[in-house]
């Protein structure tokens, strides 16, 4: 029993620490598709959780009864034709470009904070994230086991702090009465679970082969989904009572801590630096997994060749890679779950194992 416990918190850590990267620790990706809608953005939040449970449910499912060891393995089944290919290859490139999101994101980061050159910041995170890497799925569990709590608990201090001495902009009156500045909270919130599901899908194959059974999967998913679905309600609160002033961030949440001085901040620098780093290690493993099953390149080979390619994209820029990438992998992502859905329900999965 404890050890299934253990599978099922470990699951649940590994989930939640792939889709938080560097744009939800940050603040900045709940600001771009979720604050900006105003009080509608909580119900969004939610309905992502929904989501998430339901999704990465299936695609569990699918890769227990099939044995899948990564997410190119579950194009080809879902679509075996050119279709499959197509998305798999997008798919590389789609978590090439989360990881270099990231890359960006430590690089604005240590810039924000210490104004040390951005490239600092994401050597910095390639050089450690390689150390975990190399320790293969046992390094994943190990970061995301430690850094996830971690955060939770940080969020939930400051969100305390907020309620115990900024009470007067806490209420749910003050909250009402900011105006959205933009409609069409649905669209984004699609786009936005979409888009994560893709994310989580490459580690979820992998863990789900590991783990072998589905009551441990859809378990330890539901847990994630619903701890992730309260932190970014959290964060969403901090982000909402702080307008309009965390629009001229790269890194809102920083500015969210600064009201109880340099200890607090100190602590948010470090936690949204290990969830970015956490999201990172979950990419490139997930690429080179891939690589590995697909091109039959050794695993330790491919991380190298993912990380060189990441840190070229990240020079673009951390806002504008954000802007840019996730609205368009947020659509394509929705292609690929339809796909598992169809082939779920047409196949009529039996995985109790």
């Amino acid at each position: 029993m404890k050890k299934e416990l253990t599978k099922i918190f470990q699951v649940a850590t590994v989930f939640i620490g792939t889709i938080v990267g560097a744009g939800l620790a940050s603040g900045r990706e709940i600001t771009e598709f979720f604050t900006q809608y105003g009080i509608e953005s909580f119900l969004g939040i939610i309905a992502c959780g929904i989501f998430y449970i339901l999704i990465s449910s299936i695609i569990s499912k699918i890769s227990i009864d099939h044995n899948l060891n990564s997410y190119s393995d579950v194009m080809n089944i879902v679509s075996p034709n050119i279709l499959g290919k197509l998305t798999g290859l997008i798919t590389t490139f789609f978590l090439i470009s989360s990881a270099s999101i990231i890359l960006a994101g430590s690089g604005a980061l240590i810039n924000q904070f210490f104004h040390l050159p951005k490239i600092i910041g994401s050597l910095i995170m390639i050089f450690i994230a390689v150390i975990f890497l190399l320790r293969d799925t046992e390094g994943l569990i190990e970061v995301n086991s430690f850094i996830v709590p971690a955060l939770i608990v940080t969020i939930i201090l400051i969100t305390v702090l907020y309620f115990a001495f900024c009470k007067d902009i806490v209420t749910f009156k003050n909250i009402a009465n900011f105006p959205p500045k933009k409609s069409g909270i649905l669209m984004s919130t699609i786009l936005y679970a979409g888009y994560n599901t893709l994310s989580a899908s490459g580690v979820l194959v992998p863990i789900s082969n590991q783990m072998k059974k589905t009551k441990i999967m859809i378990t330890g998913v539901i847990i994630g989904a619903i701890g992730l679905t309260i932190l970014c309600l959290m964060i969403n609160l901090l982000l909402t009572v702080n307008q309009p002033y965390i629009y001229n961030y790269e890194i809102p949440l920083l500015f969210v801590a600064n009201r109880f001085g340099n200890i607090i901040q100190a602590l948010l620098l470090v936690i949204i630096w290990l969830e970015m780093f956490s999201t990172e290690v979950s990419d490139i493993y997930s690429i080179s997994k891939t690589l590995t099953n697909t091109f039959n390149i050794e695993f330790k080979k491919g991380i190298f060749i993912v990380i060189a390619f990441a840190l070229i994209i990240s020079q673009f820029g951390f806002g504008n890679l954000i802007n840019k990438l996730y609205p368009m992998f947020g659509v394509l992502s929705l292609i690929f779950i339809f796909q598992c859905i169809l082939f779920y329900f047409k196949h009529n999965c039996n995985c109790d194992k």
